[in-house]
């Protein structure tokens, strides 16, 4: 995340100095150089002064609210908007998004989850260059030059959406990737989506690569959390 963060820093306009000071020590564990504004005009002046890679907005601030904000900003900028609101109805969420956020969190909200959402839309917004075109575990490859999976030589089928989850989980072995993160790879458009859609593309890919799908040895579950591609250590024997 390092690419995307370079870019700018991540600017947090909220009202409430406890939740703002929240926010902040989690992004600036991960990394994450910050900013803060506690109300409508003075995020848009930060806006308009600093390099700024993604904006996290309330919605219930004084002297302009976080929609007149967002449109502004839109007007010309598309910097990345994370939208918090204590409303949870549907409207507001489509409102949201319709006015050019490009997500919606409703209070109370993981402070964990919040960052993941941030890092899922900067890997979108701010891609990393390709440093390689095929990657390999144990007797499981991935050509992305060729689209092509093998698997101990045989080439796999896949469809669309379960080559692009198995070619993030390769490009990070060992790295745990929560259900929104691999959702963001698949609908970029903020699309009302239930995370479990990621469940079901994982059951079918484990049935095409894996020696026993009951039993992972590739692609295995973090409870509560995710998934992760098995580390080196981890891999099977071909």
């Amino acid at each position: 995340m390092a690419s995307a963060a370079s870019k700018g820093s991540i600017l947090i306009v909220e009202d409430d100095g406890h939740t703002a000071n929240l926010v902040k020590t989690y992004l600036e564990r991960e990394g994450f150089a910050t900013l803060a504004a506690a109300d409508g005009r003075s995020a848009l002046d930060i806006a308009g002064r600093q390099p700024l890679c993604c904006i996290i907005l309330d919605i219930m601030l004084p002297k302009l609210d976080g929609w007149e904000v967002c449109r502004r900003i839109r007007r010309t900028s598309n910097v990345p908007i994370v939208m918090l609101s204590a409303r949870e109805e549907e409207i507001d969420r489509v409102m949201g998004l319709s006015i050019g956020a490009d997500d919606y969190v409703v209070k109370p909200f993981s402070p964990r989850e919040l960052v993941e959402r941030v890092k899922a839309i900067l890997r979108r917004t701010h891609p990393p260059p390709p440093l390689e075109e095929e990657w390999r575990h144990g007797a499981l490859v991935l050509n992305d030059a060729k689209h092509k999976v093998t698997l101990a030589g045989v080439p796999v089928e896949l469809t669309g959406s379960e080559y692009k989850l198995l070619r993030t989980l390769m490009r990070s072995p060992g790295r745990v990737f929560s259900r929104e993160e691999l959702l963001a790879e698949f609908y970029a458009y903020g699309e009302a989506v239930i995370d479990r859609v990621i469940d079901v593309h994982i059951g079918k890919l484990r049935q095409k690569i894996e020696p026993n799908p009951a039993r992972p040895t590739y692609i295995l579950t973090v409870r509560g959390f995710g998934y992760r591609l098995a580390e080196a250590a981890e891999e099977p024997r071909p």
